[in-house]
């Protein structure tokens, strides 16, 4: 399946506010959100229910819940290969579990980003040094789904 096709699907969430744990196209979405919804759109189903979450994604505990779901149901690949409609997963601060999800929408000499985060929604960024260096984690979506 072609990147473009989940970057289409990313870009037709821009503007929509941030709601925690929501993922409606228009209406909420955390950066979770936005990812399960393009999943939604493309494949036609979520891979799983997701249970609550708060919003420190179990960092008193230390459990990488976030990467461990994306394990399940996107495939890894190295950080230096990111391309565009790949998933990118973000460690916000040193020694804190990743929490933080974007989908590439250009990973050409000016790359960028498509996420959901608090107070601004779900957006378009560059994909600058300062997010580049908290990139832990690289996958691309499923071929297909079974």
């Amino acid at each position: 399946m072609s990147g473009a096709r989940f970057v289409a699907a990313a870009r037709s969430w821009i503007g929509t506010p941030y709601v925690h744990q929501s993922a409606v196209r228009g209406a909420g979405s955390d950066c979770l959100g936005l990812v399960r919804g393009v999943w939604r759109e493309v494949y036609g189903t979520e891979p799983e229910v997701v249970p609550a979450y708060s919003m420190d994604w179990s960092e008193p505990q230390g459990d990488e819940r976030l990467w461990q779901a994306a394990l399940r149901h996107l495939t890894p690949k190295q950080v230096s290969e990111l391309d565009s409609g790949n998933v990118i997963l973000f460690r916000m601060r040193n020694g804190a579990v990743a929490k933080h999800l974007g989908i590439v929408s250009d990973a050409g000499p000016f790359p960028r980003f498509i996420h959901a985060y608090a107070g601004r929604g779900v957006v378009e960024s560059a994909l600058s040094a300062p997010w580049q260096r908290r990139i832990v984690a690289c996958f691309e979506f499923p071929k297909e789904v079974t």
